[in-house]
C-alpha cells in the first residue's frame, strides 16, 4: 500500500527526471491532484489539467487555456505546448479506452515518445488497466486508500472546527479508533461519515459503532463474498476455553499496536465434530466484537479457466481488506480445498490455498477470519502450520454441563420459560452423545408442538418423548466422530472445558471385562 506521503515521495522523484508518462492508479482523482499541487508549488514547474466538463485549466490558478473538452483536443493542445516550451506536465484525469492499442492509446505514445525533447511530461489518474506497450514508455505509482495515520489527520480536520460549538467526546484514543474502523474508505467517504455524525449537532463515545454501519453501508453491494445479516442475540452454549480466548483478545484487533511489533489478530480455524456450534461461533464472535460479518464460500470461485479462480479468490480477499476491520467466515473450508492434497483439478486447488496462505500471513488488513471444518483429512498440512491461524481449536461433543446450558437457551428462546432441574437433569441424561445441534432439533419439536396444539399441551413427557426419538450422529456414525475426536485431542487446543468428561457411551470403547 502507497499512502499519499510515499506516493508524494516517488511522483516528486518522477517529476524531477522528467518522466515522460506516469500513471496514477487511484479511485480518488481529487487526493491525486491535490498532491501534484503541492509539488506543482515546490518545484515551480507548468502544470495543467484536463477533465471533459471543463476543459484544460492551469492546475494552481485554475485559469482556462483551452476550451476543447474532449481527450482528443486536450492531447492536442498538449503537444503544441509541450513542442514550444520546456517542462510542461499535462495530467489528464478522464481518460477512457486504453487498455489497449486503441487510436487513443497511440495518440498518447506519440505524443511521449516526442516529450523528452523538451522535458514534457503526461499524467494519467485512472483505476483502469492501462496498454502495456503505453505503460512501459514510463512509470507507474499506487495511491491507496487513506492509512490509520492519515485517516486520523482526516477526522481532526473534520471535527476540530466544531469543538467550541458542540459536545466532542473522543479523546486521542477514539479518534485512533475510529481511523482504525474507518481504513479502506476514501477521503470523500470519510468526509462524509463524519459530517453525518455531526449533523447530530454532537459527537458521543458510542457514535464509534455508528461508523462500522456506515462503512457497511458503502461496501454493500461488494464482489466476492457475501454480507452475513446477524442478530444480537446471538448465543453460544459452552465453549468456555474459545470464549476465553476471544474475549483477551478482542481489543486487540482494533488497538494502535504498530509499535509493539505484534499483528492483529487473524483468525481461529475450529474443527471437530459437525452440528457443535462452529458456524454458530462465527455470528456469535460477530455479535459479541461488534464487527460486521462476511462470508467467503470458497467452492463458488473455481472457475473453468486457467487463473480464473485465483483471480476470483484474489478480489474477494482485496474486498475483505476493503472492509476490514471484521469478521470472514469460511465454512467447511476442507470443501472449498479440496483437491490441493490429492490434485486432480490441474493444480487449481494448490494455487488457491498458496495465494490463501500468503494473505493470511502476510495482510495488514484487520479481517478476522473464523474458518470451519469438519473433515480434517483433507485440509493440506501447511494449512495447519503454527503461524497460520492464530489458534486452532477443536470443538468436541458437548459435556453434561454443557448441554445443561445449551438446552437452557433453546427452551427459553423457543418458548420463553424455564424449566425445572429434576426435567433438566433428566434431559441432560438422555441426551448423552447429543451434538448442539440434535439438543436444537429436540427443542424444536416442542415448540412446533406448543405453535401447533397450544403451549399448555407441553409437558415434562413431551420433552421425554422428543429427546427420545433423536439419534444422533454419534450413534449412527460412531467410528466417523471417534476418528474426528481422536484427531482433536491430540492436535488442537480443546474449545470447551478441559476437565470434564465427555465420553458419550454410545462410542466408548468396548472392553474385556472379568465376571465376578
Amino acid at each position: 500500500m502507497t499512502n499519499s506521503i510515499d506516493c508524494k515521495d516517488i511522483l516528486r522523484r518522477y517529476l524531477k527526471a522528467r518522466i515522460p508518462f506516469i500513471s496514477i492508479r487511484t479511485n480518488e482523482r481529487n487526493r491525486a491532484l491535490e498532491i501534484i499541487a503541492e509539488l506543482n508549488e515546490e518545484m515551480s514547474i507548468p502544470v495543467y489539467y484536463h477533465t471533459i466538463s471543463q476543459g484544460t485549466r492551469e492546475l494552481l490558478t485554475n485559469r482556462l487555456v483551452n476550451e476543447d473538452r474532449s481527450v482528443i483536443g486536450g492531447l492536442d493542445f498538449a503537444v503544441q505546448r509541450i513542442s514550444q516550451q520546456q517542462n510542461n506536465t499535462f495530467v489528464f484525469t478522464d481518460v477512457q479506452d486504453i487498455e489497449d492499442d486503441s487510436m487513443l492509446t497511440r495518440q498518447f505514445k506519440d505524443i511521449v515518445m516526442v516529450a523528452p525533447n523538451t522535458g514534457g511530461s503526461l499524467i494519467v489518474i485512472t483505476n483502469a488497466s492501462i496498454s502495456s506497450g503505453l505503460q512501459r514508455l514510463g512509470m507507474s505509482v499506487t495511491l491507496s486508500p487513506p492509512d490509520e495515520d492519515e485517516m486520523a489527520d482526516i477526522i481532526k480536520e473534520n471535527i476540530e472546527p466544531y469543538q467550541s460549538s458542540m459536545k466532542i467526546e473522543w479523546d486521542a484514543n477514539d479518534i485512533q479508533v475510529a481511523a482504525a474502523i474507518l481504513t479502506g474508505v476514501s477521503r470523500i467517504e470519510a468526509e462524509n461519515i463524519i459530517a453525518t455524525l455531526l449533523a447530530n449537532g454532537q459527537i458521543l463515545k458510542e457514535d464509534i459503532q455508528q461508523l462500522m454501519k456506515a462503512k457497511d453501508q458503502i461496501f454493500a453491494d461488494i464482489s466476492g463474498i457475501e454480507r452475513v445479516q446477524v442478530r444480537e442475540d446471538y448465543e453460544v452454549g459452552g465453549l468456555e476455553g474459545l470464549k476465553m480466548w476471544l474475549e483477551m483478545n478482542e481489543k486487540l484487533l482494533t488497538a494502535d499496536l504498530r509499535e509493539s511489533g505484534i499483528r492483529p489478530p487473524r483468525g481461529v480455524l475450529l474443527v471437530g465434530v459437525p452440528g457443535c456450534g462452529k458456524s454458530l461461533s462465527a455470528k456469535a464472535i460477530s455479535t459479541m466484537w461488534k464487527l460486521p460479518l462476511y462470508r467467503l464460500d470458497l467452492s463458488t470461485i473455481h472457475g473453468q479457466y486457467l487463473g480464473q479462480s485465483e483471480s476470483r479468490l484474489k478480489e474477494a480477499l482485496q474486498t475483505a481488506d476493503h472492509v476490514a476491520p471484521c469478521v470472514l467466515w469460511i465454512d467447511e473450508i476442507e470443501k472449498g480445498l479440496a483437491g490441493a492434497t490429492g490434485g486432480g483439478d490441474g493444480g487449481a486447488s494448490t494455487r488457491i490455498v498458496g495465494q490463501f496462505l500468503y494473505w493470511l500471513q502476510e495482510s495488514l488488513a484487520r479481517v478476522f477470519v473464523v474458518a470451519t471444518a469438519n473433515d480434517v483429512s483433507k485440509l493440506p498440512p501447511e494449512l495447519l502450520r503454527r503461524g497460520r491461524f492464530d489458534e486452532l481449536f477443536f470443538v468436541d461433543l458437548p459435556t453434561p454441563t454443557e448441554r445443561e446450558e445449551i438446552i437452557q437457551i433453546y427452551i427459553k428462546k423457543g418458548l420463553g420459560m424455564e424449566i425445572n432441574e429434576e426435567l433438566l437433569s433428566k434431559l441432560v441424561q438422555l441426551s448423552d452423545g447429543f451434538a448442539g445441534s440434535d439438543l436444537e432439533a429436540a427443542v424444536r419439536e416442542v415448540v412446533k408442538q406448543s405453535i401447533v396444539k397450544g403451549k399448555d399441551t407441553v409437558t415434562e413427557k413431551t420433552f421425554i418423548d422428543y429427546f427420545h426419538n433423536i439419534v444422533p450422529l454419534s450413534q449412527t456414525s460412531p467410528e466417523q466422530i471417534a476418528d474426528i475426536r481422536l484427531w482433536g485431542r491430540e492436535r488442537a487446543v480443546p474449545a470447551g472445558k478441559q476437565h470434564e468428561q465427555n465420553e458419550p457411551d454410545s462410542i466408548k470403547k468396548s472392553g474385556r471385562s472379568v465376571i465376578v
